[in-house]
Order: structure tokens, then C-alpha cells, then sequence
């Protein structure tokens, strides 16, 4: 496995919650972490938190005029992680076009955009990690646009892998996390999702941001990897 000492590590949704846990342990490894995401304020203090081989710039993964900005300012990219995505979740009889599209549109197009723009600036050794979800390989619930979505997340991943070789490119897909995207949903939904998720998935239990942290590391600097999807998901995807 590869070294992240000195490495140039870009986090795209990298303010809270997983990204931001990425970019604490790279940190903590030696890189040199740049964030991005549409929050100034929080991309400002979570390099602060990280310390002074931490930068920041505010961009929007959906306009790629955005995303040009942003990679036209750096010098390189060893490894990128893009989780920043925003899309409402729902059964098609309920969802507005516009609704169910939303995960397409920032989860979806705004990985592949990132990639497009961040391609110049790969060095040739680097790696790529797309965020999918678990929902991809067997869904929970009824909302069909999310899991066409996350399954589509999965075959960029392998499709970029080809394109772009010998950078590696590879596809986290979490299960349920308990952690900032669940924080700010109403406690009675969160915790009959997350009784659910002990129900169906091997361990019995949630998973943390840091257990997902470790995967995308771990897809950093695993150089024979490539082309794989990694499902933290307590083994909710088999059972």
C-alpha cells in the first residue's frame, strides 16, 4: 500500500460528515488536504480543525463551470473523494420529475463532472473514489430514481477505471451511517430506519463515518485495486 505522506488529497463535500472524516485521517497520514463544497463556513473551520496543510475553495459539483474554477487552481490531484451530493429520496408515485431526477443530477452527474474536470490535473499514479450506496445492490424501500442511481454510480466507477488507467478509480457504497447525514432528520425516522438496518443487515448494528473513512483510505492506497466497489455496509448487501 501507497503512502499518503505529501500526497495532495481532494475532498469534494468535505465540510462534515464522511468527507470530513477522510480528510482527518489523511491529514493524520501526512497529505495535503484541499476541501471543497458550496459552504464556505464550514469548509472554513473544518481546515481549520485539520491545520495548516489543509486549504479550502467553495464550489458547486453541479455547474461545471464551478468545477473548472476550482481544479483550474490546483497544481495536482493524487487522490480525489467525491461525496458532496444533495437529492430528495422517494417512491416514484410520489416524487416530482424534478425530485426524483435530483439524485442524478448532484450525485450522479456531479461525480462524473468532478472527474472530468479534475482529469488534467491526475497524476499518474493517482486514484479516484466515487460515493455510491448500498441501496444500489438491494434496496430498502421504494425509491426506485435513488437505487437506479447508486447502481449507475457503480458502473462510472468501472467504466472511469477503464478510461482513465493507470489511475485507479473505485466506488465506495455504504450502508446505513450513523452520523451527519442523519443527524438533522427527525429522531422517530432516524431511529425506525436505523432499527430496520439492525434487523437486516450481519452485525446487527449501524455503521460509523469513521468505518467508511477507513474504506476510502484504504481505496487511496491499495495500488492493485481498481475498478471495485466496496460496500461498508455490515454486510447488508448479501444477507
Amino acid at each position: 500500500m501507497s503512502s499518503l505522506d505529501g500526497r495532495a488529497v481532494v475532498v469534494l463535500g468535505g465540510g462534515s460528515g464522511i468527507g470530513l472524516e477522510v480528510a482527518r485521517r489523511a491529514t493524520a497520514a501526512g497529505a495535503l488536504v484541499h476541501l471543497g463544497g458550496r459552504t464556505g463556513d464550514k469548509l472554513r473551520a473544518a481546515a481549520a480543525e485539520l491545520g495548516p496543510t489543509a486549504t479550502w475553495q467553495a464550489v458547486d459539483t453541479t455547474g461545471q463551470a464551478s468545477l473548472a474554477e476550482f481544479f483550474g487552481a490546483l497544481d495536482r490531484v493524487d487522490h480525489l473523494f467525491t461525496p458532496a451530493a444533495s437529492y430528495t429520496v422517494g417512491p416514484m408515485r410520489d416524487l416530482s420529475d424534478e425530485e426524483a431526477e435530483s439524485p442524478f443530477v448532484t450525485k450522479f452527474w456531479g461525480q462524473y463532472h468532478a472527474v472530468k474536470h479534475a482529469a488534467p490535473k491526475l497524476s499518474d499514479d493517482a486514484s479516484v473514489v466515487l460515493m455510491s450506496g448500498v441501496a444500489s445492490v438491494r434496496p430498502p424501500a421504494a425509491a426506485p430514481a435513488y437505487i437506479a442511481c447508486n447502481a449507475a454510480i457503480e458502473g462510472l466507477g468501472r467504466g472511469l477505471a477503464v478510461e482513465l488507467a493507470p489511475v485507479r478509480v473505485n466506488v465506495v457504497s455504504p450502508g446505513t451511517i450513523d452520523g451527519n447525514l442523519w443527524a438533522g432528520r427527525p429522531a422517530g425516522a432516524r431511529e425506525a430506519s436505523f432499527a430496520q438496518y439492525r434487523a437486516d443487515t450481519l452485525l446487527h448494528r449501524v455503521g460509523r463515518e469513521s468505518e467508511v473513512a477507513d474504506a476510502v483510505l484504504y481505496l487511496f492506497t491499495s495500488t492493485y485495486t481498481t475498478g471495485s466497489t466496496l460496500y461498508p455496509d455490515g454486510g447488508y448487501s448479501f444477507r
